[in-house]
């Protein structure tokens, strides 16, 4: 397998000052793995979101990620994704994964999304 076939695009918000920060921290942090990772600023290209299925407006307030199978995912599911490419956050992965964790961190994510865009006036 090729190095293109292992990669991984992450679908993250450029004009989300914190996005942007949890960008670079991944950066930091995935070290090599960081070639297996390819981050996709969604400002301004609805239309590239749509062709590949990512409603634009989910794509503000979810997380999205594209696996090398071109499957999809969002929300937890690709910050788990994501994470399992970074050493340092694999365990972390597996936590947020559990079934008891899960729900209660769902809704956390969703309710600090609809805070951070309100509070920039994206919302």
């Amino acid at each position: 397998m090729d190095q293109t076939e292992k990669k991984i695009t992450v679908y993250y918000d450029g004009a989300c000052p914190s996005c942007i920060k949890d960008r670079e921290d991944y950066e930091k942090m995935s070290g090599e793995a960081s070639a297996e990772i390819d981050w996709f600023d969604i400002t301004g290209q609805d239309d590239q979101l749509r062709s590949i299925g990512i409603d634009p407006r989910k794509a503000k307030t979810e997380l999205h990620v594209r696996a090398e199978n071109q499957h999809v995912y969002s929300e937890l599911d690709a910050y788990i994704l994501l994470m399992n490419r970074v050493p340092r956050l694999k365990p972390l992965a597996w936590l947020i994964g559990l079934p008891v964790i899960r729900p209660i961190l769902s809704s956390l994510y969703r309710w600090m999304v609809r805070r951070r865009l309100k509070a920039s006036g994206r919302l």
